[in-house]
């Protein structure tokens, strides 16, 4: 655990000019005691203990202002940057190297035990105060825009912006050699 929490804040110190060290990212970023919380929460609740799961979990959102249930999957190095209000439901799994941003919300529209939360694929950036609700995926390399409202789908590579959210994919036009893009609704 303490190799990923190192590699968690090397990560931090990479993506965020704020952060100025390792040892200041490790004392004074909520993102990162999330994290740590957040890993102590997941065991128990991989184990069953339900209760101390979720004591662990609402301790961390006492703490640090962003709330990630015990049950949800957390891959590597994600930056929770300035965090306060981040939501991460139950059934939710984050892939690897993502960034979400303050009032994120991943949430499920349904109480039935089931799927019921998104899962983020890999290298995925959602802005400030987006909601990504339901059982839906977003591919790997995808941005979800600041505010947005996330419904549906979010194919690799695409942005979502709006509400309720269009997805915005990158055309070539028709000549092979002409490098600019443009951005088409779908």
């Amino acid at each position: 655990m303490l190799k990923s929490i190192m590699e968690d804040a090397r990560n931090i110190v990479k993506k965020d000019p704020a952060a100025r060290s390792v040892i200041e990212v490790l004392l004074l970023y909520p993102c990162i005691h999330a994290l740590i919380w957040h890993r102590m929460a997941h065991c128990l609740y991989r184990n069953r203990w339900f209760f101390l799961a979720r004591l662990f979990s609402q301790t961390a959102r006492f703490l640090t202002g962003i709330e990630i249930h015990p049950g949800a999957k957390i891959g590597r190095r994600l930056l929770i940057d300035h965090g306060m209000g981040v939501v991460i439901g139950e059934t939710a799994t984050v892939g690897d190297d993502c960034v979400i941003y303050h009032g994120v919300t991943l949430g499920g529209v349904s109480t039935l035990e089931k799927k019921r939360h998104p899962d983020i694929g890999n290298n995925v950036i959602i802005g400030a105060g987006a909601k990504v609700l339901g059982p839906i995926k977003v591919r790997d390399n995808s941005k979800i825009g600041s505010n947005a409202v996330v419904l549906h789908e979010v194919p690799e590579g695409a942005t979502a912006v709006g509400i309720p959210a269009k997805i915005l994919v990158k055309k070539k036009k028709d000549d092979p050699n002409l490098k600019v893009y443009y951005y088409n609704y779908i």
